[in-house]
């Protein structure tokens, strides 16, 4: 799994960093920092805090599907 956050469109609502804490974390008022491959154990609740971005900044690369489908990454999630 691969992660990408488009800091230009966050706003720093931080429902990220609430649902899944071990990948996302708010430092300061708008800096988010987070994990580009976070481990697979996290992949329930990176997937939530996902479809909670108010803003729908964050993108969900599933690694897994690349061979199958034929194209790098997966879905657009967020």
């Amino acid at each position: 799994m691969r992660l990408v956050v488009d800091l230009n469109r966050c706003q720093g609502y931080a429902q990220c960093a609430f649902l899944a804490p071990d990948v996302f974390a708010l430092h300061g008022a708008e800096a988010l920092m987070y994990d580009p491959q976070p481990d697979d154990a996290e992949r329930p609740q990176v997937l939530r805090a996902a479809h909670a971005c108010p803003v729908r900044a964050i993108t969900v690369e599933d690694e897994r599907l690349a061979p199958a489908t034929g194209r790098a990454g997966g879905p657009r999630v967020g």
